[in-house]
C-alpha cells in the first residue's frame, strides 16, 4: 500500500471514530517497515492538518473533529515509543503551542521528532503565561524556542512574549522558531512576531534549525495591525495577510 492509499484509509477510519481499526492501519504499516517517523510526518501530521481545515471551513462536525483528533493524538503517542533515536548532542529546545487539541497535538509531533534527533526537549503544552515562558527558558537556556500552532487571536501574545524575551535580554542567542497554525496560512506573519526562524511542518523546522544553527537577529518591524510608516513592495502583502488575520479575531 502507498502512502496516499494509506492516508486515505486512515482518514476514513478517524471521521468514523474507528479507533482499533486507525490505530491498526499504522501498525500494520509500521510492520511493513515504514519508519514510525515517516508515519508521523507523512500520515499523522497531514492528517491533523485535514481535521482542522475540514472543521474551520464547516464540513465536519464539531463531534467528528473531536473523534479524529483524539484518535490521530493516540496513534502519535504510540508511534513515539518506535522512533529511532538518535544519540544526544547537546542541542536543547522548549516547545509552546496556541491553546487547541489540534495545537497540542501538532506541539506534541514536534516535540517527539526532536527528540528523536537527540536534542534535549522540553514541551510546555498551551496555556503557559509569557512571564512563565520567559522565567523557564532563563532557567534551561535552550537553543530554540518553538511556538507551535497559534490561532489568530495569538499573535499579539506571541509577538509579545518574543519582545519580552529580547527585551529582559534573556538568552540572546536562542532562536525563535514558529510553525504551524496561523503562521503556515499568513505569508510574512512569521516577521511580523519578529520571530528568528520559520517552518511550515515538523519535517522542515528538523531542517530549518540544521540549516540555520546561530541566530541572525532581524530589523524591528512594527507590531501585527499597525501601519507603517515605510511600506516596502516586498513586505506590502505579509502585511494585508497580517491585517486579514487580525480581523478574525
Amino acid at each position: 500500500m502507498d502512502t496516499a492509499e494509506l492516508f486515505k484509509q486512515y482518514l476514513e477510519h478517524l471521521f468514523a471514530g474507528k479507533r482499533c481499526e486507525a490505530r491498526e492501519l499504522i501498525f500494520a504499516a509500521q510492520d511493513r517497515g515504514e519508519r514510525a517517523a515517516l508515519l508521523l510526518q507523512s500520515v499523522v501530521w497531514p492528517a491533523m492538518e485535514q481535521v482542522r481545515q475540514l472543521y474551520a471551513g464547516n464540513h465536519i462536525s464539531r463531534i467528528m473533529e473531536q473523534m479524529a483528533t483524539r484518535i490521530n493524538r493516540m496513534v502519535a503517542d504510540q508511534l513515539h515509543l518506535y522512533l529511532a533515536r538518535q544519540p544526544k548532542h547537546g542541542r536543547r529546545i522548549v516547545v509552546t503551542c496556541g491553546d487547541g487539541e489540534s495545537e497540542e497535538l501538532g506541539a506534541q509531533i514536534v516535540a517527539d521528532l526532536f527528540e528523536a534527533r537527540g536534542w534535549t526537549v522540553w514541551f510546555l503544552g498551551s496555556g503557559v503565561p509569557n512571564d512563565e515562558v520567559l522565567q523557564f527558558v532563563g532557567k534551561v537556556r535552550p537553543d530554540v524556542l518553538c511556538v507551535y500552532g497559534a490561532r489568530p487571536g495569538g499573535v499579539l501574545s506571541i509577538r509579545r512574549l518574543i519582545d519580552l524575551i529580547r527585551g529582559v535580554g534573556v538568552c540572546p542567542e536562542m532562536q525563535v522558531l514558529v510553525t504551524g497554525g496561523v503562521f503556515a496560512r499568513a505569508e510574512g506573519l512569521s516577521d511580523e512576531v519578529r520571530a528568528d526562524l520559520y517552518a511550515p511542518d515538523a519535517a522542515a523546522a528538523l531542517r530549518v534549525v540544521d540549516d540555520r544553527p546561530v541566530r541572525v537577529p532581524k530589523p524591528d518591524v512594527p507590531q501585527p495591525g499597525r501601519r507603517r510608516k515605510r511600506k516596502r513592495q516586498g513586505q506590502a502583502h505579509a502585511v494585508r495577510s497580517m491585517r486579514r488575520t487580525t480581523a478574525m479575531v
